[in-house]
């Protein structure tokens, strides 16, 4: 008894050994003739001499490997409490005749009957397969031995576990089942080591890959494999298959384990051993589910890489793709959004346009824009709802979803991957998300001039200069876009470059406001502001500030045949005079009328949309898109010819 005690305690001393030496993949193993037969009577693991070798005319193998689908494998994880693990591969064990086995140790014959086949085809992965194929490796040199080491990973280690501790354990226990019917002590004390999976499984794919590989590329390579693969040792199975096995090992021992637990008595002595083998079982299959997932992430990443053309600055492994999707691209130009796809990894967001034709690349990237620094707000936009803005040093996006839901999916994620960036880095400032209300921030902050790409003001939300307050025509004054403040200007208003930050320093062309502010020039006499006019005063597009504003057809003779729609604003700190522009970002009014002592006539049996201003032979007429728009109008302007206070409280929200 104390021989004994003194074995098992030097078999623990080697598993710590075999448990360190995990850490060095490829490890060679020896085990002796005399150590095998100390640790498991009556089980030689001295394989016949060379099997592989006498390969007969039809047994053999396709030269090319089968592949093990990736969904397959993926599979792996989500059978953890299946029964599917345990099929006609399997031994049954029957008992003698009539004796009737306990159903718990008929589950631990089948786990000893199991783990023997396992353990016999580790040794063929490891002591067959490996060593050959680096026996091939030093002597021709056709190929390389670590090419080897890759692919098997640290299989010498998990073969030496399994082989000298794990199997001879169960082999001892069942031996002396009548004395001590238990198993979870034994599985208890060995579950910890299991984790040494976790390197296998990660490598897995990858070893598939390189065994593909090298079979194409190199003779004396696909010579061994087919060798090998041939002999009855093989049993009709490729390498691949045979590399799958420790793959599927853990969450069979986990069934097997269940099962046991469920037939176990109640007051069964080993219940809480077995539960807690359970317990420790699972805990290692967990690590290699975490393997499965960290390698199905690098696929996922690799897949999206290969769509997106495998540019360089983007290839970085440690990403993580949080999500991807088309979205509509607003124009600055066009009147008709344009189809743009989105790839938002945990560190950038790809702005990309789909390729017409698709060979190779799907994706073509037009611009990354860093989420370090990265802004994102709702758009309070009629015409194009379910917009967003992204703003990024690189340049700034106004975007649209095709629904709210997935717009407030979009900003989310973007927000979510800002504020984890920001945890990591104290050094950012917070985000900041503007109110739903605000105007669209067109103008920078000062300090953020030249440093973050601007948001650019739409070419029909203006018909004028928005610096020098010229009409754009078609021929003599045409539209630009300052690249610092994202303002429309005219050509004159924008005779000049100035060298921006976040595009690397280049020179853009800017205004002359902005060029002043980033170069620090004194601009010539005639460059400087003139005098603002009384019709000189920005359009308050916004609902923060005006106490009304919204499109409003003028109707009459007095607007021309063509009844234009005008932008009518009334402005909080202007609230007795209605302001008419041409467009809601002019920085000029196209007329202006005090309201104050104007009449106010609301609607017509004609069209009931309509409402009139007149005074003193004066006579305007405006058209509301809906009847409910109109009576907003109407009470607002009511308010101003009376000589109301704005802001009252029981006036309510009359902006549009």
């Amino acid at each position: 008894m104390e021989q004994e005690s003194k074995d098992k305690l030097a078999s623990v001393s080697s598993l710590v050994t075999v448990f360190e030496n995990s850490r060095t993949p490829g490890a060679a193993i020896k085990v002796s003739k005399l150590e095998a037969e100390r640790h498991l009577p009556g089980y030689s693991l001295t394989p016949p001499a060379e099997p592989w070798k006498e390969s007969h005319v039809g047994e053999s193998q396709g030269s090319e490997p089968r592949t093990v689908s990736r969904r397959y494998l993926n599979s792996l994880k989500n059978k953890l409490s299946s029964g599917a693990w345990r099929k006609s591969c399997q031994p049954e064990i029957h008992p003698g005749p009539g004796t009737q086995m306990p159903e718990e140790k008929r589950i631990v014959q089948e786990l000893l009957e199991t783990e023997k086949a396992y353990v016999a085809r580790l040794h063929l992965l490891d002591q067959v397969f490996f060593q050959e194929l680096l026996r091939e490796a030093r002597s021709s040199k056709a190929f390389p031995e670590d090419v080897v080491r890759l692919i098997f990973s640290n299989i010498s280690s998990i073969y030496q576990f399994h082989a000298q501790f794990f199997l001879p354990e169960l082999q001892w226990r069942l031996d002396d089942w009548t004395a001590t019917p238990r198993i979870g002590d034994v599985i208890q004390k060995l579950a910890p080591f299991l984790k040494m999976y976790s390197e296998y499984v990660k490598n897995f794919e990858r070893a598939a890959e390189l065994l593909a590989t090298w079979t194409d590329k190199s003779a004396p390579f696909q010579e061994v494999i087919t060798r090998i693969q041939s002999s009855e040792a093989s049993g009709s199975l490729t390498l691949q298959h045979h590399m799958l096995e420790p793959v599927q090992r853990i969450p069979r021992y986990e069934l097997l384990l269940k099962e046991y637990i469920q037939k176990l008595p109640a007051q069964a002595p080993d219940r809480a051993d077995a539960q807690k083998a359970l317990d420790m079982i699972f805990s290692a299959a967990q690590h290699s589910n975490s393997a499965i997932t960290e390698m199905e992430r690098l696929q996922d990443l690799w897949e999206v890489y290969q769509r997106l053309g495998l540019e360089d600055d983007i290839v970085d492994p440690s990403n993580t793709l949080l999500r991807e999707g088309p979205v509509l691209k607003i124009s600055f130009r066009r009147s008709d959004p344009m189809e743009r796809y989105l790839f938002l990894f945990n560190n950038m967001l790809l702005y990309c346009v789909p390729k017409v034709i698709q060979v190779g690349a799907h994706f073509q990237v037009r611009t990354r824009i860093d989420v370090a620094g990265m802004k994102v707000r709702e758009l309070t936009d009629a015409e194009f709802p379910h917009s967003f803005l992204v703003s990024g040093k690189q340049r700034t996006l106004e975007l649209q979803a095709r629904s709210q839901e997935e717009m407030i999916s979009w900003m989310q994620a973007c927000q979510a991957a800002i504020d984890q960036i920001e945890k990591r880095n104290e050094t950012f400032k917070a985000a900041v998300q503007g109110p739903e209300g605000d105007t669209q921030e067109q103008e920078l902050q000062s300090e953020e001039l030249g440093l973050r790409a601007p948001q650019w003001v739409r070419d029909k939300m203006v018909t004028m200069c928005m610096r020098c307050k010229e009409p754009f025509n078609a021929l003599t004054r045409r539209r630009h876009h300052c690249r610092a403040c994202g303002y429309v200007v005219c050509a004159k208003c924008s005779d000049y470059r100035a060298e921006l930050k976040y595009d690397d320093n280049r020179p853009n062309r800017v205004c002359f406001h902005c060029y002043t502010f980033l170069t620090g020039s004194v601009l010539p006499e005639d460059k400087e502001d003139r005098r603002r006019g009384i019709l000189e005063k920005g359009s308050a597009a916004g609902s923060e500030q005006s106490l009304m504003c919204s499109f409003l057809q003028l109707v009459g003779d007095k607007w021309g045949k063509s009844g234009p729609r005008g932008w009518c604003v009334i402005p909080q700190d202007d609230p007795l005079v209605l302001y008419i522009y041409a467009a809601p970002q002019d920085m000029r009014a196209h007329t202006s009328i005090p309201l104050l002592g104007y009449q106010v006539t609301a609607g017509t049996q004609a069209d009931p949309r309509l409402f009139q201003l007149q005074q003193s032979g004066q006579l305007y007429t405006f058209k509301a898109e809906t009847e409910e728009l109109r009576d907003r109008w109407v009470k607002a302007v009511e308010r101003a010819a009376s000589g109301g206070s704005p802001g009252r409280p029981d006036d309510g929200d009359l902006s549009d």
